[in-house]
């Protein structure tokens, strides 16, 4: 089963002093694109948290945040008394003022505030740890959900690729006939003797270069790959990718061949239908 590279996962938790949520958002993109945003106390846990979600997101642009919000009374900002005290005094050789008045000027001032480097408590981190897990399980989920929404959508594109493939190859013997014809009439309006037997050998020659049942081969098996791909179990994004590009040679090769306005239009059908295929294919894992 396919998934999708765009997803949003979320998960909270709230722990005696703090409430804990992660929010990650997953776009397309060729390879891993991680962005880390996250308090500096758990820093040195980013390297560790960076590898975990390669290992469960394998590829995207992706945004992970964790936000700490403290709900308890404690707290990493503490006043520096002596700094502000020190203030207090050189304000007061500047200017006669209100008590009130100078510390509200003092806690303004540079350095007026102190902010302890918390440690890690491992206890806290282990569970916000289960808040990770729970977010990245999330927006595996909702991978999985889009990739059976695309899916669906690539095998209609699929079915009808298949259908304007056989409308283009209905056409074949009418267009066969039509050059025959072409051929014939040009060479009664020359006027000049022709070798029957030659003039069937060019025929042939020139026929056998406009046949498309190789192509006509050719992209059915790739269109029946694409969608056994479809139906695996692994990340095949690129694989998907490598496919269509198959696929688009061998329609490309039937409409130079075609040289019948009807098969033409139904040529352009098809590669309309591939397109939109190789937009989603950007946003399969």
């Amino acid at each position: 089963m396919i998934q999708s590279m765009t997803g949003f996962g979320k998960a909270s938790m709230q722990l005696p002093n703090k409430k804990v949520t992660v929010e990650i958002k997953s776009l397309n993109s060729k390879g891993l694109d991680l962005n880390v945003r996250m308090p500096s106390a758990f820093r040195e846990m980013e390297l560790s948290l960076r590898n975990r979600v390669a290992q469960k997101l394998e590829r995207g642009k992706i945004d992970l945040s964790i936000f700490v919000e403290v709900t308890g009374e404690e707290t990493s900002s503490k006043v520096n008394v002596p700094i502000v005290k020190a203030y207090i005094n050189q304000l007061r050789e500047v200017v006669a003022g209100d008590q009130t008045e100078l510390l509200k000027m003092a806690v303004r001032m540079p350095d007026a505030l102190k902010t302890e480097r918390e440690e890690i408590d491992e206890k806290d981190w282990a569970q916000i740890e289960e808040v990770i897990e729970q977010a990245l399980v999330n927006i595996n989920s909702f991978r999985v959900t889009e990739g059976i929404a695309l899916e669906k959508e690539f095998l209609v594109r699929i079915s009808n690729i298949m259908s304007l493939m056989k409308q283009t190859v209905a056409y074949d013997s009418e267009r066969i006939e039509n050059v025959k014809n072409r051929l014939q009439n040009a060479i009664n309006e020359l006027q000049v003797n022709v070798d029957e037997n030659r003039f069937e050998q060019e025929l042939i020659y020139y026929l056998e270069k406009m046949d498309i049942t190789e192509e006509k081969v050719r992209l059915e098996n790739h269109l029946n790959y694409f969608m056994e791909t479809l139906a695996g179990n692994e990340a095949n994004g690129r694989k998907l990718g490598f496919i269509t590009q198959e696929m688009g040679r061998e329609i490309n090769t039937m409409g130079s061949k075609a040289n019948h306005a009807q098969m033409q239009k139904l040529v352009v059908q098809m590669k309309d239908e591939l397109e939109k295929i190789k937009e989603q294919v950007l946003n399969i894992l």
